[in-house]
């Protein structure tokens, strides 16, 4: 075999490489817009069925931080005593109750949503103990005369917590 023989054989399968070079990358490109389809397609039905548990997720969160909201606590919770200390107690018992039926919601909505929720219940506890530690607070209806008159200076924690909700419920839309 000489060197004609070889350059005439590489010239007759060049073609054939670079057909088929041309080939397997078209080949592979298509694959991988099938794949993206798919992967797309699979996310938005999956959007679609968690949406709605999503909205229901933010509901029940606004429903949380209505409840705890001071004002509405207050004339929710009766005090079952004159004693403070018992009032307080079951003021923040409650809260911690109605968190612990929440508590699943938190993998629907965003950390920061999670974080402003748990801040907002916390703050709301410490309004309470606040109120509780001062010494013109001696009984139960006094300690709810306190933290309602402290409302009327400044907003509620949880009404902060709300309006982060409302934006972010605002954003998926």
């Amino acid at each position: 075999m000489d060197i004609d023989n070889i350059i005439e054989l590489l010239f007759s399968i060049a073609p054939a490489a670079i057909v088929g070079a041309v080939a397997y990358y078209f080949f592979k490109q298509h694959v991988e817009n099938e794949n993206s389809r798919r992967r797309f397609l699979l996310q938005k039905d999956l959007q679609k069925e968690s949406f709605p548990l999503r909205l229901q997720a933010y509901e029940r969160i606004s429903l949380f931080l209505e409840r705890i909201a001071p004002s509405k606590l207050l004339t929710r919770v009766q005090p079952t005593s004159s004693n403070k200390t018992d009032y307080e107690s079951l003021l923040i018992a409650t809260i911690e109750q109605e968190l612990e039926h929440n508590l699943s919601q938190q993998i629907y909505v965003s950390d920061q949503c999670w974080s402003i929720t748990l801040a907002a219940k916390n703050a709301t506890i410490q309004l309470i103990r606040k109120a509780a530690m001062q010494e013109s607070t001696d009984t139960a209806n006094k300690l709810r005369e306190v933290v309602l008159t402290e409302l009327i200076d400044k907003p509620a924690p949880s009404k902060a917590a709300l309006a982060y909700i409302k934006e972010e419920v605002s954003d998926i839309w």
